[in-house]
């Protein structure tokens, strides 16, 4: 810790230090029953804004309802204001994933008073259950989820190719079944028929439209079929991805035992920095 980190260590109020220790300290004691407390109210938030939304409930417990979850809204903007306290960079805090959410947690409710239906937006409280992630040291699985986005963020642009592929095919296919169907059984015009196009050919099928024409039926036969085989591209584009980055992980690399130097690959016979010839060995 460098001369820096104790003055400031030192500056900080006493009293901050132990917020901070409860509210961000998993390991502590006092901490873990404050994170385990907040999940419990967590689920009971979003428990009521479900029950809420019923009906039957809101029409004879729909006051009760409401002021449980300003109850519980009051809460959880006291802890925000609290973690936004408790931290030496409030600015970092707020801007992070966990504080842009903490924030979506409380923002309905308050928006509700100027919008109607708003607080039902609030079901955005389970995105903090992504707390339980830290709170019981599974920071392995949020590492396997980074590795699942970086494979998706790298398959993004032959996704969005394969995507622009599949929306002009939907489109000619769309409009050849508007000049098959004669604007007959709910192909009016090319955008319901492009509307069709799309729905047969993911496999959702509707049935809202539907060919009569036995050539209609045939072209519908061949988009179904042609259907499975577009699910499962963008499928195999994301596997090949991720075996890549597998295969990254996996690859071992030489160390120079003269100098050190590291990240040599494995097929290497001298060292790129003094000349030394690297041991056989991994």
């Amino acid at each position: 810790m460098n001369q820096r980190n104790v003055n400031q260590l030192r500056s900080t109020p006493r009293w901050k230090t132990q917020l901070r220790t409860i509210i961000f300290g998993t390991d502590t004691a006092k901490g873990k029953l404050f994170d385990v407390c907040l999940l419990v109210a967590i689920v009971l938030s979003i428990l009521i804004v479900m029950i809420d939304s019923i009906p039957t409930f809101h029409a004879k417990i729909g006051r009760e309802l409401l002021i449980l979850e300003w109850a519980f809204t009051i809460l959880f903007t006291i802890e925000y204001i609290l973690r936004i306290v408790s931290v030496s960079k409030p600015m970092r805090y707020i801007f992070s994933m966990m504080g842009i959410i903490d924030l979506l947690a409380i923002l309905p409710m308050y928006l509700s008073i100027f919008f109607i239906g708003t607080q039902s937006l609030m079901v955005f409280r389970a995105l903090r259950l992504l707390r339980v992630f830290r709170i019981f040291k599974l920071n392995h699985f949020i590492a396997e989820m980074n590795f699942l986005i970086l494979a998706f963020l790298r398959s993004l642009k032959k996704i969005s190719i394969f995507m622009l592929f599949v929306l002009t095919l939907v489109i000619i296919l769309g409009s050849i079944m508007y000049v098959i169907e004669s604007q007959t059984n709910g192909f009016d015009s090319i955008p319901d028929s492009i509307y069709w196009a799309i729905v047969t050919i993911t496999t959702v099928g509707y049935g809202d439209i539907t060919p009569i024409t036995p050539m209609g039926k045939f072209v519908s036969s061949v988009i179904m079929l042609l259907g499975y085989s577009i699910i499962a591209v963008p499928t195999g584009i994301i596997t090949s991805e991720m075996a890549a980055l597998h295969r990254r992980r996996a690859e071992v690399f030489k160390t120079c035992s003269s100098c050190g130097k590291s990240s040599h690959a494995s097929d290497a016979e001298f060292c790129s920095r003094c000349g030394q010839k690297l041991p056989d060995s991994i």
